[in-house]
């Protein structure tokens, strides 16, 4: 954390910035650091970096993990690819984050973008042959990129707005993304795709969900009827379903104490969440008609994911273990996820620091 003068009478910044405190939790993606001020000047904020060193593990539902060849590393967002052979991962490193593809069979890494910036959430198109991402917040928009590294990467949808790919139907002719106007309020679209042979055609976006309040994460069921999501909308992040299309109506809460990232079994009677403290909890649904009927969720396992952005897990095409980021040592598995610390008076020692605000 900086901190430097501001003149207020000029409303100008007056003044080197000076460092004034170390391991600020941030979001690598948005930049949004997680402190707050009180008017007493009491400084609350959490402590961690923006993204540590995870490994790459299969997980099962007796909490039995088996660590990929791939050394520890800046993963997050894995997706793994229809015939699960490979993987698609954004990697942190060299001041900004690409997309790579892992094939764990022969333990090769393959670099898909290199041209800078930050480019995460990569998708799997249901045959195999693409990889849908995003070029973050401040780049805007889709792009794609043929799997095997031949080309370059395309745009397939143009915006100002942040755009984030998560899921296409199961014969590929539709993506669900979530876009953000401004960061912190997503909206839930869907898109048409083709592939001509060249490449992937986007047609024209239609909205699935817009309200006031943050949505993201869009999956599509193995069906194709049903997406579900994360919302904000009761005040705190939880797991909604809604029939597709749209027009059908209906939504269910699924989750019961707060959930991040949905993820469907291939089995089509379980939907899996991620929740805020990085456990996987399961729920077992019928469909009755129009109707989406879920039981209560109940937990998967006991084994803590690593605290990432956004997906830190993917199921297999069998439905009977995910591939899950972890921490990549047991210090940093015991460490409480969520350490906040208080400092009192700390505006008294960046005035201490910086020199007195005018």
């Amino acid at each position: 954390m900086f901190a430097t003068l501001f003149d207020v009478s000029r409303l100008e910044v007056n003044g080197t910035p000076a460092p004034v405190l170390e391991d600020v939790a941030y979001n690598s993606l948005t930049g949004a650091s997680q402190f707050d001020v009180s008017r007493r000047g009491t400084l609350v904020y959490r402590a961690g970096s923006a993204a540590g060193l995870v490994s790459l593990q299969w997980l099962d539902a007796d909490g039995k993990t088996e660590p990929l060849p791939a050394r520890p590393a800046g993963y997050a967002q894995p997706h793994l690819a229809p015939d699960g052979k490979r993987l698609a991962v954004s990697i942190t490193g060299g001041g900004g984050q690409d997309i790579w593809v892992y094939d764990w069979q022969r333990d090769a890494m393959s670099r898909l973008t290199s041209a800078g910036g930050t480019y995460v959430f990569p998708v799997w198109t249901p045959d195999g042959r693409y990889i849908v991402f995003s070029g973050g917040f401040g780049r805007g928009g889709l792009l794609s990129m043929r799997a095997d590294g031949s080309g370059r990467a395309q745009a397939l949808l143009q915006s100002k707005n942040g755009q984030f790919a998560w899921s296409f139907s199961r014969d590929g002719k539709r993506l669900a993304y979530a876009d953000f106007p401004v960061p912190g309020n997503g909206d839930i679209w869907t898109v048409p795709i083709e592939s001509d042979g060249n490449g992937l055609k986007a047609g024209k976006p239609e909205v699935f969900l817009q309200t006031p309040s943050n949505e993201l994460y869009p999956a599509f069921s193995p069906d194709g009827r049903w997406i579900a999501y994360r919302t904000n909308e009761s005040g705190m992040s939880e797991i909604e379903v809604r029939p597709f299309p749209p027009d059908k109506g209906g939504k269910w809460v699924i989750s019961n104490s707060g959930g991040v990232v949905p993820v469907w079994s291939p089995n089509g009677r379980e939907l899996f969440y991620r929740t805020e403290d990085q456990r996987i909890m399961v729920v077992t649904y019928t469909v009755q008609g129009d109707a989406f009927v879920a039981d209560k969720p109940r937990l998967w396992v006991q084994k803590r994911l690593s605290d990432t952005l956004g997906r830190n897990l993917d199921i297999t095409a069998d439905g009977k273990r995910f591939v899950a980021l972890l921490p990549f040592d047991a210090a940093q598995e015991q460490q409480t996820l969520s350490h906040v610390v208080f400092l009192e008076n700390f505006v008294d020692e960046v005035r201490r620091r910086i020199g007195p605000a005018k």
